[in-house]
């Protein structure tokens, strides 16, 4: 088997830094010619592995020299990190590309930037190259670690630079990165998927499995650790087979097991998990472990059995049922949140009955509902019967609700007592209080008194506002 890790890429990094320089200079002589820094401003798309990814990009481009904006209008040179999940996201992207075009008429040494999953449709690319001229670079999800190579490219040519790869096996990870946050991070510990379920895009887009070196991801953690980061999120598609493709196989609770013994670390989440690959060893891991959040976002998509065939999610009904059984066994104050897709080819309102039938069940914290989206090349997308639109809406709408109402349900048994949450920032409404996020994923908004965004406070739960909490530090 191959052993991907990125000790096998040092000569990689080695260039992508020599480009870095070069990027650079060429930075310098912009910023001569304006008389200022450049700016640029990263707009994401999508998933916490987009956002993981837009990081990487604002670090590099720091490291050469712009100066960061969240207003596209200020913006020297604009990158959009693009989603593909949905067809909406693709469309919005569209829809946003016409206003940077008149942005870049107004001062035409800006430059445009696409990248993400959205860049992997050969459809997508033909497009943009018949109807967005104006863009200057794309590339895909394979070969982001090229960012200043590809900077470099851009800068001493004035025609598109369409870079697409259709897989890679190198990860290359020890590039800069702009933290959004202090006090908290995701890491990549594996990309790519081999799940292949019948709605979905992201194994085209994002390729097959492939496993970073666990030693390496300890690592990075280590270091985000003595950088004052206490929480950490473990990323990939579907984290529990994390480990297969190393030369010397781990599985994803063993991982846990080490990230757990990093002094200083406090707490560790991760997602996304498949149901079918969830073993008995991670929920006993996950029971016994102190820092190890309460909360485990387990997609189930449906309920009917004829539908979860469908979409090749090799589970059933009651299979997923006599999992979440055992997790909530072992775990009873976890939190299970979903993934819920309504009007799936074939899909009829009493196969949504038996999905709702699940949430009732289930009892989630939460879930986020979506109504199916045709995507080209899925197998899903050939079917017949897609489902009218009317009835779509119908079974979204009760979906819906139940969720809802399931919800609030789960989250009234918290109110009065005293939890631990990790201040994240200062409430947007109102300057006097912080907002906290509970172990299981909750928020909480208290008086602030001497509390400081990044650290960890009990918080007694005082009121439960459906789908968050007021309360006050407990000293």
């Amino acid at each position: 088997m191959t052993q991907y890790t990125s000790k096998n890429d040092e000569r990689e990094l080695a260039l992508q830094k020599e480009y870095m320089r070069r990027a650079a200079s060429c930075v310098e002589e912009l910023a001569q010619e304006l008389g200022r820094r450049p700016l640029c401003c990263v707009t994401t798309f999508g998933c916490q592995m987009n956002a993981r990814d837009s990081e990487k990009l604002s670090g590099i481009l720091t490291q050469i020299g712009y100066e960061t904006t969240e207003q596209e209008e200020e913006a020297d040179f604009v990158i959009y990190n693009t989603c593909t999940v949905r067809d909406n996201a693709n469309q919005r992207v569209y829809g946003r590309l016409g206003f940077l075009n008149s942005l870049k008429r107004k001062k035409p040494h800006m430059k445009i930037a696409l990248c993400g999953c959205m860049m992997q449709e050969n459809t997508v690319i033909e497009k943009i190259r018949k109807s967005y001229r104006f863009v200057d670079l794309i590339f895909g999800t394979h070969n982001l670690f090229k960012f200043a190579q590809l900077l470099v490219t851009m800068f001493e040519n004035h025609e598109m630079i369409v870079d697409i790869w259709d897989e890679t096996d190198q990860i290359v990870e020890e590039l800069p990165v702009n933290r959004k946050y202090p006090y908290k991070s995701g890491i990549n510990i594996m990309f790519g998927c081999n799940n292949f379920c019948s709605y979905c895009i992201v194994p085209y887009v994002r390729g097959r499995e492939r496993s970073r070196d666990p030693k390496e991801i300890l690592q990075e953690i280590e270091h985000l650790v003595a950088d004052g980061v206490v929480e950490v999120m473990l990323l990939g598609q579907n984290v529990n087979s994390y480990g297969k493709n190393l030369d010397e196989p781990i599985t994803f609770a063993q991982l846990l097991q080490e990230v757990e013994q990093i002094e200083g670390l406090k707490r560790i989440r991760f997602m996304t998990s498949h149901p079918k690959d969830l073993s008995d060893e991670l929920i006993d891991v996950m029971k016994h472990s102190d820092k190890i959040c309460r909360h485990l976002h387990l997609p189930v998509q449906a309920g009917s059995d004829r539908i979860l065939q469908a979409m090749n999610r090799n589970y059933t009904k009651a299979q997923y049922l006599a999992l979440v059984d055992k997790i909530r066994t072992a775990m009873p104050d976890i939190a299970i949140t979903t993934d819920l897709i309504v009007g799936f080819p074939g899909e009829t309102l009493e196969d949504v009955e038996e999905t709702i039938d699940v949430v009732r069940r289930v009892k989630y914290d939460n879930a986020f509902t979506f109504i199916y989206s045709k995507r080209t090349g899925t197998p899903a997308a050939a079917m017949e019967n897609q489902v009218p639109e009317e009835i779509v809406k119908t079974g979204f709408d009760r979906l819906l609700k139940v969720v809802q109402d399931t919800a609030r349900e789960r989250a009234a048994l918290l109110q009065g007592q005293t939890l631990e949450a990790l201040i994240e920032e200062v409430n947007e409404q109102d300057a006097s209080l912080m907002t906290g996020r509970l172990s299981n994923n909750m928020l909480v908004h208290f008086p602030a008194g001497n509390t400081k965004i990044g650290q960890l406070v009990r918080v007694s739960l005082d009121t439960c506002h459906g789908f968050y909490y007021t309360g006050h530090v407990v000293e």
